[in-house]
């Protein structure tokens, strides 16, 4: 009988500090998970230790729900920006302006201009767009006469100065890798288990000299983007690849041996061997336009 005459087990005491006061109906804080009173009931009242999380919470709920329309998504996380639309000043990527993501245009934008209409997204070039089929076809031929072109010049230079053909055995070839070693140019702070030793070269079309050369050593690590970088700047080879989108501007590593352009994210001890050489190519376009010929 005491118990039912007991008002504290019916309502709950707010958890607020210095409150403490009796509530009949309680109000429930889904960020700090603690009850309080009328008063203290909103975090910013309450001083709430976790403000916000529910907010979150709801907003990465509602991310994971069908897309606002057909061709645009809520981006999530992504940094903040202003909107592509341009006579627009609103940033996105926050938590109360998320972005919108056109997959026609390829273009980030605000609840406003979400839609294309709204932003005109029928005349827009697509960011990251390729190429007509056509311009590829021809710039890959282009690319492949010049590979071609290299190889025969190459084979004719060799047929002159070096009579003798490369080494096939397993013995020859460790006796050329010994005596590559003694001769190639790298990071003496890089440890001698992680070297890859290379000939490296580039096109007349590439550099100012007729088929500079070098030797050199890159770790196993490396990807051959970086290997790129580190021989473009040896040979003294110009490298706008960071510059430029166009390929005809970038730089691409023809590897001899293989056969094949690598591509930029290639690990260099999965693709290379010592004693292999590599060419440096202007041009020639991603590994991907090669394979589609």
């Amino acid at each position: 009988m005491k118990n039912r005459e007991d008002a504290s087990l019916v309502g709950k005491h707010c958890q607020y500090e210095y409150c403490n006061q009796l509530d009949f109906l309680p109000f429930f804080c889904q960020s700090c998970t603690k009850t309080f009173c009328l008063d203290h009931r909103s975090e910013t009242s309450h001083k709430c230790a976790n403000a916000g999380a529910w907010a979150e919470r709801k907003r990465q709920a509602q991310l994971s729900k069908p897309s606002i329309g057909q061709g645009r998504t809520l981006r999530d996380k992504i940094s903040e920006k202003p909107c592509a639309s341009p006579d627009c000043d609103t940033t996105i990527g926050t938590s109360l302006t998320p972005g919108v993501h056109c997959e026609t245009c390829n273009r980030d934008y605000c609840l406003k201009h979400r839609f294309k209409d709204d932003h005109n997204c029928k005349n827009l070039t697509p960011i990251g767009a390729r190429p007509l089929q056509i311009d590829v076809a021809q710039r890959t031929k282009s690319a492949l006469d010049r590979l071609r072109a290299w190889g025969t010049t190459k084979k004719e230079q060799a047929g002159r100065a070096l009579p003798k053909p490369k080494p096939s055995s397993a013995a020859a070839r460790m006796v050329a890798v010994n005596s590559l070693k003694k001769t190639a140019k790298g990071d003496d702070k890089l440890a001698p288990e992680k070297r890859i030793y290379v000939y490296v070269e580039a096109e007349a079309e590439t550099a100012k000299a007729k088929f500079p050369k070098g030797e050199f050593y890159y770790s196993k690590d490396w990807v051959v983007g970086r290997v790129l970088d580190a021989a473009a700047r040896s040979l003294q080879v110009q490298n706008v690849n960071n510059q430029s989108s166009d390929e005809r501007d970038k730089l691409r590593v023809f590897h001899v041996e293989g056969g094949r352009v690598l591509d930029y994210g290639e690990k260099v001890g999965a693709s290379i061997q010592s004693g292999n050489t590599l060419v440096l190519l202007r041009g020639v376009g991603a590994p991907a336009d090669l394979i589609e010929v």
